[in-house]
């Protein structure tokens, strides 16, 4: 029983450990260098669109503030919320600086996530548009 325990405490420290640490930050460092800052340099513009299609609204389809809410039910979960009060909890303001230098260079791995899944999305029989890891996978990579 303690060579199972060992193993998996091993395994504990190589995917929660400085290794994936250094990974993740390692590819958001990278995307976001390489999109030339261009997710946080742009904060305003897009809130800006997102105002203006706020106020402006029209029939043609989905306008900017909906497809914001909509984006964001899809991304943020009932674990993110609780992940961040117990943060919040336990690490105290430090938690919260912490959260926001990583959303920074989060949002170039989300970006470029984004931009994949519309690149390389299928269009059903039904005409409805589908873009996901799945599908950018199989499609970039011929998985």
């Amino acid at each position: 029983m303690e060579a199972i325990t060992q193993i998996f405490d091993d395994l504990r420290i190589i995917v929660w450990g400085p290794p994936a640490l250094i990974l993740i930050l390692g590819v958001g460092l990278y995307l976001t260098f390489g999109l030339r800052l261009s997710t946080t340099i742009k904060i305003p513009f897009g809130f800006d669109l997102l105002w203006k299609g706020h106020i402006q609204g029209d029939d043609k389809g989905i306008n900017p503030f909906n497809a914001l809410i909509t984006s964001l039910s899809a991304t943020i979960g009932t674990g993110n919320i609780v992940g961040v009060t117990t943060a919040i909890f336990l690490g105290g303001p430090g938690a919260v600086f912490w959260m926001w230098m990583t959303t920074l260079v989060g949002m170039g791995t989300k970006y470029a996530v984004a931009v994949l899944a519309v690149r390389f999305s299928e269009t059903h029989e039904n005409g409805k548009h589908v873009g996901e890891p799945m599908y950018y996978i199989q499609n970039s990579l011929g998985a």
